[in-house]
């Protein structure tokens, strides 16, 4: 056993199913994450890449390792940097839940917006390569790549704020006058296009891996809230990092921006504007929402911290990040 994985019984089913490996297998659970397990396989000289849903009892549509599998395999080829997925097993009997196996890509993962230990010019390069990778996956055709199905067209904004308005019900741990303004100003500022692309959902530094030694993205990676969305919902997303501080989940504000080699938010809009097809841009709108509904995900994130039920055992330290998201949200607004 490893973990929560019957590491025998996963090898006989990896060895029916990739026959012709050699020798020698290793599972390695990987550290960290809010959600869905993640392991590090060896099975003979193949390196692979484990993920699955968390054991337990799951809300319907949590933890949805199918559409990571679905979306990622439907990317490969169009350019948009995925690791190349290689199976799924919905078969409960093997691990206990379903899985799915990607080749491990390797690289450099930064948990900071800031890119720590990298140089100035290597920096620029690296964001100009984080803006190219988004406008990439907006400008893909969701119905050239079998993807026409994957969310519904248009209306985005509309339920994305009642779905985290719900949530935000469902997990708060007490008012928010910030919140409270947000869940009735929202509604009647969503602007009139229906612009509709693939959207990953969580689309930050923190979910890219750079390549080892370039500075350019390698992979995309963590496609658990990916749908057919809006594709400003991912830019505003990203954008977050310069509306919060270092000791903020990693953001860049109060930085010198210049001197490290990182650009300001604009500029970050015009690289990503220079590629995407669609031609929209950010409005106070965008970045409020995008605020907001991270201002949500941490008080949920606080919410099963208090129950103790939170994967990550230091879940409870970004307790108060809700209100550091839904001040900023009203700040956007504000100038």
């Amino acid at each position: 056993m490893s973990g929560e994985i019957d590491t025998g019984a996963l090898e006989s089913w990896l060895r029916r199913e990739m026959p012709g490996r050699g020798e020698g297998f290793a599972v390695e659970r990987v550290a960290g994450g809010q959600s869905n397990p993640t392991f590090f396989l060896m099975l003979g000289a193949e390196r692979l890449v484990l993920r699955k849903q968390p054991p337990g009892e799951l809300l319907p549509s949590a933890h949805a390792i199918d559409r990571e599998f679905r979306v990622m395999r439907a990317l490969g080829g169009t350019g948009v940097p995925v690791p190349e997925v290689v199976l799924y097993c919905d078969d409960r009997e093997v691990i206990g839940t379903p899985f799915y196996l990607m080749r491990r890509v390797e690289g450099r993962v930064f948990h900071e917006a800031r890119l720590p230990g990298v140089e100035p010019e290597e920096r620029r390069v690296m964001y100009a390569s984080l803006a190219r990778t988004l406008a990439a996956l907006h400008n893909v055709d969701p119905d050239a790549v079998g993807l026409g199905d994957y969310g519904r067209q248009g209306g985005y904004f509309a339920r994305q704020i009642a779905r985290w308005t719900k949530q935000w019900n469902l997990s708060r741990q007490g008012d928010n006058a910030d919140i409270e303004y947000l869940i009735d100003w929202l509604p009647g500022a969503i602007p009139e296009d229906n612009a509709t692309a693939i959207s990953h959902g969580d689309y930050r530094v923190g979910n890219v891996m750079f390549h080892p030694a370039r500075p350019e993205v390698a992979a995309v990676l963590d496609w658990e809230l990916s749908t057919l969305g809006h594709p400003l919902a991912d830019l505003a997303h990203f954008c977050i990092a310069w509306h919060s501080g270092p000791d903020e989940y990693g953001g860049l504000r109060g930085l010198d921006l210049a001197a490290m080699g990182l650009p300001e938010q604009a500029a970050f809009e015009d690289a990503y504007g220079a590629e995407a097809r669609h031609g929209l841009g950010l409005g106070p709108f965008h970045i409020a929402f995008a605020l907001f509904r991270f201002a949500v995900v941490f008080e949920g994130i606080a919410a099963r911290a208090k129950a103790g039920t939170a994967a990550d055992p230091h879940a409870g330290q970004h307790a108060h990040l809700a209100k550091v998201f839904a001040r900023a949200a009203r700040a956007a607004l504000d100038g």
